[in-house]
């Protein structure tokens, strides 16, 4: 479970980009964060992790106090949380299998680490992870040579090679293609029921997030404005969380309607 609880989150220059959050997410969720540009849903989701720190309330991941932790306890806390960007943080210039085997070099002994030499469990794991996705065939192939959808299915091998209960999804979809989207998309939702690892995705594509997603939070200047399930949200609570801005999130009006009631 993810729990926050009167979460507060003031950058150093004074900016309030949480506010009193108080979630519950249990394991195995699919969530969407949802919200206008600057809302505060980065920032929530990667105070999940440690990327950033809270500056008032308690954050619990499974019963850890995640403020407290230090050092080393980060680093293996972080271990069990893959982590989605927007711009896939993949090194292009060599092959699919190296960038997913990159997950295993914290648990690597120095003189491995040293030498890039890995287990061969490891590189099974490594080519198990990129079946998942669908991209098995791409093992041995330059990263710049594939497509952005195949890029950031890479990113999500090298997240699930290194067996993660949570994934965080920051905009995974945003610098893709309507069609690629959806396959990216499929992916996230097979393996969040098929593995019950926890999603949680930051996303300004509303009529994705209602479609995949099993519970839309709703952000609006640092605070929580809706929390349920994706097929309560309506035109109007779509208004609350978008200030009455949501036409500026250019949905198609036929995929906008079938997914709003």
């Amino acid at each position: 479970m993810i729990e926050f609880k009167n979460v507060d989150k003031t950058y150093a220059n004074g900016t309030s980009a949480l506010k009193n959050i108080n979630l519950a997410i249990e394991q195995g969720e699919f969530v969407a964060v949802i919200g206008l540009s600057g809302a505060g849903k980065s920032t929530l989701i990667r105070c999940i992790n440690r990327m950033h720190d809270i500056t008032g309330g308690q954050l619990h991941v499974d019963g850890v106090d995640v403020a407290k932790l230090r050092g080393s306890q980060i680093r293996r806390f972080r271990r069990r949380i893959g982590m989605i960007f927007q711009s896939f943080n993949l090194v292009t210039r060599t092959t699919v299998i190296k960038n997913v085997l990159v997950s295993f070099v914290p648990d690597l002994p120095l003189w491995r680490k040293w030498f890039g030499v890995f287990t061969r469990e490891q590189k099974i794991k490594a080519l198990e992870a990129l079946d998942k996705v669908g991209i098995l065939d791409k093992a041995f192939v330059r990263v710049d040579q594939l497509s952005g959808g195949q890029q950031q299915r890479v990113a999500l091998a090298r997240t699930l090679a290194q067996n993660p209960d949570i994934i965080l999804a920051d905009e995974p979809i945003a610098s893709l293609d309507p069609v690629t989207s959806r396959m990216v998309m499929d992916d996230f939702k097979r393996i969040n029921r098929d593995m019950n690892i926890s999603v949680i995705m930051n996303i300004h594509h509303v009529e994705v997030a209602l479609e995949y997603a099993d519970r839309i939070i709703g952000i609006r200047k640092g605070e929580v404005v809706f929390d349920g399930k994706s097929e309560r949200v309506t035109k109007e609570i779509l208004d609350d969380i978008y200030g009455g801005k949501i036409e500026e999130m250019n949905p198609s009006p036929e995929e906008f309607m079938a997914h709003v009631r």
